[in-house]
């Protein structure tokens, strides 16, 4: 059975030539990123992002990275950066709009844990107002003892394992996430000292036969749901991020846009989805609750 590499996969799928191409420089800038992962500087850039935190020197260099290789394509008309103030215009005569977390999960990097890439593709000139269900695809790079670019585009989620040459191959097609949960990952676990509602649901989910599995990256956490077919990621809001920790634009949406095509479920902790909020601003955040539909369904009840 022949390779099925990334590029020549989309290409012969009928996707967008045009955005098959920006998914393939993702994909591609990824292998430079993962390089700089293994070998790179460890230590703070001396710098800091919009909301104060000190930026790791892979943070910036992942942003330098993602953002050269899609401005190269021509195709992108502007970018927003997790690790950047505000919108970013590359080409004014372009159509698409890329919002990325360069790396989420930095401060992971000196434990060897994974660690990620997460893009949103948006066939807009700009991001406000546009809502997650605007996307025209969603993709996510994991950077562990292998690594791994999954992209969610119409109606499938694809997954792509790099092998031995550093080419890209379909791994998984077609993802499915079951309606029913194995494991849970409850992100923000401080805000049960406070929030008696999260507490319970918690309590709930050590009593039944649901195993932990929590790393503290976002990105690893959620590709574990995917890769499983099964399970439940949450973070909700409590008095220091009294509209969630997490950013809308380069984080919930595009991974909700993923679970969308699996079949899973992503929703503020009120239970509205994660793919009708608008943005309102670049670095906007939000509660989210992403996974196996039915306990999805549960984890509404306990928090309302």
């Amino acid at each position: 059975m022949p390779l099925r590499l990334l590029n020549h996969f989309l290409s012969k799928e009928g996707f967008d030539k045009d955005l098959t191409r920006i998914l393939f420089t993702i994909a591609h800038a990824g292998k430079y990123v993962a390089h700089a992962i293994r070998t790179g500087d460890l230590g703070l850039a001396g710098t800091s992002n919009l909301y104060g935190e000190h930026q790791v020197a892979l943070d910036v260099l992942s942003d330098k990275i993602f953002t050269e290789h899609l401005k190269a394509t021509n195709l992108v008309y502007s970018i927003a950066s997790e690790e950047q103030d505000n919108e970013i215009v590359l080409n004014n005569k372009a159509a698409f709009s890329v919002a990325f977390d360069p790396l989420d999960g930095s401060s992971l990097i000196d434990t060897n844990l994974s660690v990620g890439s997460i893009f949103a593709i948006f066939k807009n000139q700009g991001f406000m107002g546009q809502k997650g269900r605007d996307m025209v695809a969603a993709c996510y790079l994991v950077y562990g003892p292998r690594t791994i670019f999954v992209c969610a585009l119409e109606d499938r989620v694809i997954e792509f394992t790099q092998n031995e040459l550093g080419e890209f191959v379909v791994s998984k097609d077609n993802i499915k996430v079951k309606s029913d949960s194995k494991t849970f990952s409850p992100g923000n676990l401080r805000a049960t000292i406070e929030r008696d509602d999260y507490s319970e649901l918690v309590s709930h989910w050590q009593k039944l036969p649901l195993t932990l599995r929590y790393s503290g990256g976002m990105v690893a956490d959620i590709h574990q749901i995917f890769s499983k077919e099964s399970g439940i990621f949450t973070y909700p809001s409590f008095s220091k991020y009294p509209n969630g920790k997490l950013r809308l634009l380069f984080e919930c949406a595009p991974f909700a846009f993923i679970a969308e095509k699996t079949g899973a479920l992503a929703v503020d902790e009120k239970g509205r989805e994660i793919l009708d909020i608008p943005v309102k601003e670049i670095h906007q955040r939000t509660t989210i609750m992403i996974g196996s539909s039915n306990e999805i369904g549960k984890a509404i009840d306990f928090l309302n």
